[in-house]
C-alpha cells in the first residue's frame, strides 16, 4: 500500500504539459511563498542550439558535488527515471553520470548488469567505481563515447546537456548507442523562468553585480529548447514536460555552505569574489530566503524521444 502511494506521489510530480513554475520557497514556520525578485537573461527562440558560452569545469571532489547538487539531483533522479519509462529489464546508459545520483536510481530499478555510465571527469569516474564496482563505466565526453551502436534500450542525461561541448552532437551520440525504437531522455534545470534550485542565488548575484551572467543562457534551460535539441539530433516522437522536486533545508547555513565548494558556474562565480563581496552576496541570499527551516521546490525541463529506424 505504501509502495503504491509512493509511486502515485512520484507520478504526481510529472506535469503533463511543459508549464514552468518559478522556484517556490516555503518557510515551514508559516512564512508565505516567496517569489524571487530580479531579472533574467534573455532567451529568445532564435538563439543557436550550439554552445556559445565557455565550457564549465567540474574539477571538484565527488563529495563536494554531492553536497552542492546531490541534495536536488538524487530526488530528481527518481522522477526523471519515471519520465523516461525505465523499468526492470531495460539496459540503460547514464551519460554524464557525475558521482552517480541517477546511476544509483537506475541500479535500483534494473540491477548492476543492466546499467552503464560515462563521464569525462576522472574524479567522478573513480568515485563511482568505488561506489558501484560492478557496473560498466567509461571516462569520456558525451560527444564521443567508446560504446558500440545499439547497445542500450535507453540513454539518459540528467543535468548534463547544458554543459556538453556540443549538445546536438552529444544527444545524437546518445541516439547512436541506443537501439532503434529505444528512448533518449534528458533533463535540465529551468533557469530561464526561475525554477532552478540555483535561481535565487543568481537573482541575488545580479542584484549586486550586473555582470553576473547566471546560467539562463545555457542550452536547454528555457521552455521548449531541450525538446528542440532532441529533434535537431534526429530523434522522433519528442515529448517534453516539467519535473519538480522539493527539498527541506533546516538552516540557512545548510543551504549556503555548499555554494562555497567551487562546484559549477555558481561555485566558480563565488570563487572569483573577494571576502567582502562574498559576504554581501551571502547576506543578500539570506534576505531573499524565508526564515529557516524552509523548503525549496525546484523545476527541471525534461524531454524524451525515440531513436528512428536506421
Amino acid at each position: 500500500e505504501r509502495e503504491a502511494s509512493d509511486s502515485a506521489d512520484r507520478r504526481a510530480m510529472l506535469c503533463p504539459s511543459a508549464t514552468a513554475y518559478r522556484i517556490s520557497l516555503h518557510s515551514t514556520i508559516g512564512a508565505s511563498p516567496h517569489d524571487n525578485p530580479g531579472g533574467h537573461l534573455g532567451c529568445g527562440p532564435d538563439r543557436s542550439t550550439r554552445r556559445t558560452l565557455p565550457v564549465v569545469s567540474f574539477d571538484v571532489s565527488a563529495d563536494a558535488y554531492d553536497r552542492f547538487m546531490g541534495r536536488y539531483s538524487v530526488p530528481l533522479a527518481e522522477v526523471f527515471a519515471d519520465f523516461a519509462h525505465i523499468t526492470a529489464g531495460s539496459r540503460v546508459l547514464d551519460v554524464g553520470c557525475g558521482p552517480g545520483a541517477l546511476t544509483s536510481e537506475l541500479l535500483r530499478r534494473v540491477g548492476d548488469a543492466h546499467v552503464a555510465a560515462v563521464d569525462p571527469s576522472a574524479t567522478f569516474v573513480e568515485a563511482l567505481r568505488v561506489r558501484h564496482p560492478n557496473i560498466e563505466l567509461h571516462r569520456a565526453g558525451a560527444e564521443h563515447m567508446p560504446i558500440a551502436d545499439d547497445a542500450f534500450h535507453a540513454a539518459l542525461a540528467q543535468l548534463v546537456v547544458h554543459f556538453m561541448d556540443d549538445p546536438v552532437d552529444g544527444v545524437r551520440e546518445m541516439g547512436r548507442v541506443t537501439e532503434p525504437g529505444g528512448i533518449v531522455a534528458a533533463c535540465v534545470w529551468d533557469f530561464d523562468e526561475g525554477g532552478s534550485p540555483l535561481s535565487l542565488f543568481w537573482d541575488a548575484a545580479r542584484d549586486l553585480d550586473a555582470r553576473a551572467r547566471g546560467e539562463a543562457a545555457l542550452p536547454g534551460t528555457r521552455r521548449g529548447h531541450l525538446a528542440a535539441l532532441l529533434r535537431e539530433a534526429g530523434l522522433d516522437d519528442v515529448d517534453d514536460a516539467m519535473l519538480s522536486v522539493t527539498v527541506e533545508h533546516g538552516s540557512f547555513d545548510e543551504w549556503w555552505s555548499p555554494f562555497e565548494l567551487g562546484v559549477g558556474p555558481a561555485g566558480e562565480y563565488i570563487s572569483g569574489l573577494g571576502s567582502s563581496a562574498r559576504r554581501r552576496l551571502m547576506e543578500r541570499c539570506r534576505e531573499l530566503l524565508p526564515a529557516a527551516p524552509f523548503s525549496v521546490t525546484a523545476a527541471a525541463w525534461a524531454a524524451r524521444g525515440t531513436v528512428r529506424r536506421r
